[in-house]
């Protein structure tokens, strides 16, 4: 029998680092907010009400998962036998009583299972019946992203549930829809389920894949082998099982006269939330993080302010975490931070940056720095590219952050990472470049 006792909560603290010190006429203010949720387990959702968790075991939760089924993933043929036994694995890993469904995904969207309309509730039955229909994916037809997506967001919203998650793979670029048809179909998404998308193989378009991960809030990587799938998508589902709060978003409040200038996750890896900002009454603006489990996050939130005298406090920013009711109130998960501007005489104070920005600030540098000398090698400006990736190397080696360091060596031969000296390597696998790419956004966190 089902236990609706209220189960254990996350959570939620908050936590700032800056220099609050600013020169006569100073009005930047920088500051790292880190949030933070414990507690949880893998059971219970602080703001979700009693009628929404399926079972004692955790919040109610609705997952999608759409599988590439395009004409090219038979090339090689043990890509599409790759893709159904990881969505089996997937499947799997299903906790009961979670509502499912399966998608194969071409130049139009089509329900494998269960295929009626709705979604299934997770028990060994429909965990064995969803393996069975996987047997009848096949490859064939061409690839429109966006249908897949809007046929998930249909399922997923046909659900009474706290938690909504969609799992996306793709073996190649989107060619049979026009880029804002794609675009479209991720902003009537954007706000309504979370999806982490995957790149199989080569052939796909890293630029797609990490657009739709950002714009509904998931993780985009490679899986270069498809043998890696099972082990991914697995990885994936544990992950999706343990959110338990969706739609928080961090709520900046500020006084009159002073201007949020950006709020960027900076940590686990750099997504920009600026543009995404809804306004939330009077100098206030909600910015969306997603959903959550046990995790640790960091933003970097940058403050414009008034200039004050010498002597002068003032309070540049209120940061707290609170999502969004459908009645359109919200629930504030309790916990705040205080970003200060302090002005001061003190050069020493004043000047000295602190370690939290300094690190993330690199952080966001070195993830552009690669970007931009990727796109400077595909285009053949060699000494541009040479200069960023160096840049890259450079700050890779200063922030330690090995895994991107890594990765860059295979692009480059490093002469002197300190200085930033490289030599653009002649040939390069495919892979080896398209997973730098993939994972330029990827940040290590500060020590603090």
């Amino acid at each position: 029998m089902a236990n609706f006792s209220k189960p254990d909560v996350p959570q939620f603290s908050v936590d700032v680092y800056q220099n609050e010190y600013l020169p006569e006429g100073g009005h930047q203010v920088d500051a790292v907010v880190t949030v933070t949720a414990t507690g949880g387990g893998t059971i219970g959702s602080a703001v979700t009400a009693p009628h929404l968790y399926s079972t004692g075991q955790g919040p109610s939760a609705a997952v999608a998962i759409m599988v590439d089924c395009s004409g090219s993933m038979d090339y090689p043929p043990d890509k599409m036998r790759n893709a159904r036994d990881a969505t089996a694995a997937a499947i799997g890993t299903l906790r009961d009583g979670v509502h499912f469904a399966v998608i194969g995904g071409t130049h139009v969207a089509r329900e494998v299972y269960p295929g009626d309309g709705h979604l299934a509730v997770a028990d060994a039955t429909t965990r064995g019946q969803a393996k069975q229909a996987l047997r009848r994916l096949g490859a064939g037809g061409g690839t429109a992203i966006g249908t897949w997506l809007r046929l998930a967001d249909r399922l997923l919203s046909s659900a009474d549930v706290a938690i909504r998650h969609g799992i996306l793979l793709t073996d190649g670029r989107n060619e049979h829809e026009s880029p804002q048809d794609l675009k479209a179909a991720l902003d009537a998404c954007a706000g309504r389920f979370t999806c982490d998308a995957r790149g199989v193989g080569t052939d796909w378009e890293v630029k797609e894949v990490t657009g739709i991960a950002s714009a509904l809030l998931g993780t985009a990587d490679i899986v270069a082998d498809p043998a890696a799938l099972t082990a991914d998508f697995t990885q994936m589902m544990e992950t999706a099982m343990g959110k338990e709060v969706a739609d928080v978003a961090l709520r900046l409040w500020t006084p009159v006269g002073a201007v949020v200038r950006f709020v960027k996750q900076v940590a686990p890896s750099v997504e920009d939330l600026t543009e995404r900002r809804t306004e939330a009454g009077p100098r206030a603006g909600d910015y969306p993080t997603g959903s959550w489990g046990d995790e640790s996050r960091d933003y970097h939130v940058c403050v414009q302010v008034p200039p004050a005298d010498l002597g002068q406090e003032m309070l540049a920013a209120r940061v707290s975490l609170v999502v969004p009711q459908p009645d359109g109130t919200v629930q504030n998960l309790g916990a705040q931070g205080l970003v200060r501007a302090v002005w001061t005489d003190d050069v020493a104070a004043s000047t000295s940056i602190n370690p939290q920005v300094a690190h993330y600030t690199g952080q966001a540098e070195l993830a552009r720095a690669i970007q931009q000398g990727l796109d400077l090698r595909k285009a053949g400006d060699i000494d541009g590219a040479t200069a960023k990736l160096g840049r890259a190397v450079q700050l890779a080696g200063a922030s330690g952050n090995a895994d991107t360091a890594k990765l860059l060596a295979k692009v480059v031969d490093v002469v002197d990472a300190a200085t930033g000296t490289v030599r653009l390597k002649t040939k390069v696998a495919e892979a080896d470049e398209m997973t730098l790419e993939t994972r330029s956004t990827k940040t290590v966190r500060v020590k603090k």
